[in-house]
């Protein structure tokens, strides 16, 4: 451990140039106007192959819409003592859009550099988290340390528009590739002071709600069905599912489920046309201790409720649900996490729940416990994104521990 530590605290100009590079290497989804993370992918696979002690697996999701053709993954593992357990350490390559580049004091894809501070889009979020995996594997390889336990590194695709190229995709496709008895540890979620560890995540709804009625002129009412009263009398009436389902969780914050609507669709361009079809969207974040399903059908019930007060119809469609067990926070690689930021960063860190949106998702529904940790500075898909090298490099520290202590 004192080569490993040795090591890194020499390895500040080795995060600024890993950071640069990558932050000159766009990899946006075709959603957000991008040619994916192909090039991005081919940078890191020319970092990792330098290395023969690296198994190195390429893992492509096919999409049409890329000029590859393809969503890249990379896996590469480094064995270790005991291979029976691997420790995955998961980072995703793609990003954000910039946004209004009027609100960036530099250009977000190339980086600067401010004493401890680098700037530029991804650099928290997740080229962080690429960077400490990458300077782990260089510390264990070039110290000729071998780790406790087998390290698994994966660079994943897709994370900021849905994870069906990456994360979902490798577990739908690769299963075999992960044992039950290995643990994965996620580094795109966190907090200043290293003390949020998160081992749980609220189920995620969401759901686009269509309400029909008659459209008709504005003056003579009588002669139509205003949606729109239907669709605010709806939405209001759905205010009554936090009574419904009211428990409480202080693992999470907020401790309860959560039921907003959100999106409204537009209905008529005109004002003296009352609207005969009105679509919103509801965002749902439900505690563990509830289903979905049951949530879907109390929201249908409120719904038959206001189509037979308003002579509307209503009609649903599931835009998203995810759900998931949570990683018990007394398992052993929770308690050793906590023991190894605690050591680091003198942090007391407690376990704690989110709203969802992880990619933790996927390996806890495959019965493997994940945990999603970092020390970061909350600049995520902000203006002027920055993140610092110090705590990159005590985020490996702290990595390195899960592997030797």
């Amino acid at each position: 451990m004192k080569n490993i530590f040795k090591y890194l605290n020499t390895q500040k100009q080795q995060v600024i140039k890993l950071q640069k590079d990558l932050v000159s290497i766009p990899a946006l989804s075709p959603e957000n106007g991008g040619e994916g993370e192909y090039r991005k992918a081919k940078y890191i696979l020319s970092y990792l192959k330098k290395y023969n002690e690296l198994e190195i697996r390429e893992l492509h999701a096919p999409d049409n819409r890329v000029p590859s053709k393809v969503r890249p993954n990379i896996a590469a593992l480094l064995k270790g003592k005991d291979t029976s357990t691997t420790l995955w350490i998961v980072s995703h390559m793609d990003i954000v859009p910039p946004g209004d580049l009027s609100l960036w004091d530099t250009d977000p894809y190339m980086l600067h550099q401010k004493g401890d501070l680098l700037y530029g889009r991804g650099v928290e979020d997740n080229h962080q988290g690429i960077v400490s995996s990458i300077l782990l594997v260089d510390a264990l390889i070039k110290n000729s340390v071998e780790p406790n336990i087998n390290l698994g590194l994966l660079f994943v695709s897709d994370e900021e528009t849905g994870n069906k190229y990456g994360v979902e995709f490798l577990f739908k496709n690769h299963r075999e590739m992960f044992k039950d008895s290995d643990v994965f540890l996620i580094p795109d979620f966190g907090s200043k002071d290293s003390s949020l560890v998160e081992i749980s995540e609220k189920g995620v709804l969401w759901l686009k709600i269509e309400v029909t009625g008659k459209q008709c002129h504005g003056s003579t009412p009588n002669e139509g069905n205003n949606s729109l009263v239907a669709c605010a009398a709806y939405i209001m009436r759905l205010r009554d599912l936090y009574t419904e389902f009211n428990q409480e969780d202080t693992l999470f914050s907020p401790p309860i489920s959560t039921f907003e609507p959100t999106k409204k669709e537009s209905n008529v361009p005109n004002i003296n046309t009352i609207p005969g079809k009105d679509v919103f969207y509801l965002d749902c974040r439900i505690l563990p201790v509830y289903s979905i399903d049951g949530v879907i059908e109390k929201i249908k019930k409120m719904g038959r409720e206001i189509e037979q007060e308003y002579g509307t119809k209503i009609n649903y469609e599931v835009i998203h649900r995810e759900s998931s067990p949570g990683t018990d926070k007394n398992n052993p690689y929770v308690l050793k996490l906590i023991d190894a930021i605690k050591k680091e960063y003198g942090t007391n860190a407690r376990t704690m729940g989110v709203g969802g949106g992880t990619v933790a998702v996927y390996p806890r529904k495959s019965g493997i416990p994940a945990i999603v940790w970092s020390t970061l500075l909350g600049c995520a898909h902000l203006p002027n994104e920055h993140s610092s090298i110090m705590n990159t490099i005590r985020d490996t520290k702290v990595m390195a521990r899960l592997l030797l202590d």
